[in-house]
């Protein structure tokens, strides 16, 4: 049997299964949180819920890079575009929605608006290119910081800057323990992010907010190992510190990797699409880098935008304050075809694997 197969057995799926509604409460409600846009393909395309007791719920929390870009950020990159700079993006961001328009609306309008895999790949194209100017537009989590660090440190050709939209885990997850009436018991924290930051960052939640937290990889029988972990802590009244994803995940992360973002970035404050301004969130290139800056090359700061659009309940869903299916425009005004909130955009988006995996 293959690794992959292994993870997806449905025999030991069920073996789980058992042992999970075996050490969950009876009565209480338990709210687990996990933060990770792949957890949340997995758990709605294998139908974990389905298999969880009725009083034990996983709602997702900010766990989707494209989600989450503020719409001042995406109005930035539109009026960049709109002027004449090429702009180079992840194909998911084109149309999320800024204030008025997205980049695809720009593209629409003329702007050179173009798609690339990698900050590799749009710094081949300025090279390419010298008398044009073109910005990569760097969105993402820890997991993709450190291929946009590398390009700033290979110091790039003149005609070629970041627009800098990368964002930290960690500080959103406290954010959402701040929330009064969001009820959470425990946290799956997200792989791919902690292969790169490693458990540490974590430490917070079991020792200051007594919160169970455990790593979880991406296989079904991740998610399931991962359920039964915080359950079995709630049970027994234990808040710790765990790896369910030691076969990727190790305490200290990817230290070459966390020293390449350490070397190129700097923590700020910044704002998240649906949650508002968290402090030490977000990343800035060091002033040592400052003219790959494309906010300082051109001059352009929009302040605020216009995140959700009336109807939308986008901010909520990010959250995991509500369902997708409880936003009056799921699947109505709002469709995979036609997005109108930021989580129906990304396959990553929570409206949108619900969308795709959920029967309506």
């Amino acid at each position: 049997m293959t690794e992959e197969r292994r993870f997806r057995d449905p025999v030991l799926a069920d073996r789980i299964a058992e042992k999970i509604r075996s050490v969950a409460p009876k009565n209480d409600i338990i709210k687990i949180c996990h933060v990770c846009g792949t957890h949340e393909w997995t758990i709605s395309h294998y139908g974990i819920r389905s298999l969880l007791p009725k009083n034990v719920e996983v709602i997702a929390g900010p766990g989707c890079p494209v989600c989450i870009v503020p719409a001042a950020e995406i109005d930035e990159a539109v009026n960049l575009a709109l002027k004449g700079v090429t702009i180079a993006c992840f194909g998911d961001v084109l149309r999320v929605p800024g204030s008025e328009i997205s980049l695809l609306d720009a593209k629409a309008r003329g702007a050179d608006v173009t798609v690339v895999y990698s900050a590799m790949d749009a710094v081949r194209m300025a090279k390419r290119n010298p008398g044009k100017d073109l910005v990569f537009f760097a969105i993402g989590f820890e997991t993709t910081v450190p291929s946009t660090a590398v390009e700033v440190i290979k110091k790039p050709p003149k005609n070629f800057s970041f627009l800098i939209s990368h964002r930290l885990i960690p500080p959103a997850m406290e954010f959402m323990l701040g929330i009064g009436d969001l009820h959470i018991d425990a946290f799956i924290a997200p792989g791919h992010v902690s292969t790169i930051i490693g458990l540490e960052p974590y430490e917070i939640f079991p020792k200051v907010y007594r919160m169970p937290t455990i790593i979880a990889g991406f296989e079904p029988l991740d998610i399931l190992i991962a359920i039964y972990m915080a359950l079995k802590q709630i049970s027994e009244r234990k808040a710790i510190l765990e790896n369910e994803y030691k076969r990727a995940v190790t305490w200290n992360g990817n230290i070459k990797a966390k020293a390449l973002i350490n070397r190129t970035f700097r923590v700020v404050n910044g704002a998240w699409r649906g949650l508002g301004r968290l402090p030490d969130s977000a990343l800035k290139l060091i002033d040592d880098f400052i003219e790959y800056d494309a906010r300082e090359k051109y001059g352009i700061k929009i302040e605020r935008g216009r995140d959700i659009l009336p109807g939308c309940q986008c901010h909520l869903v990010i959250i995991g304050k509500i369902k997708p299916t409880e936003c009056p425009l799921f699947m109505k005004a709002c469709t995979p075809q036609k997005p109108i909130g930021s989580c129906m955009v990304s396959s990553e988006g929570t409206c949108r694997i619900w969308a795709r995996n959920m029967p309506l």
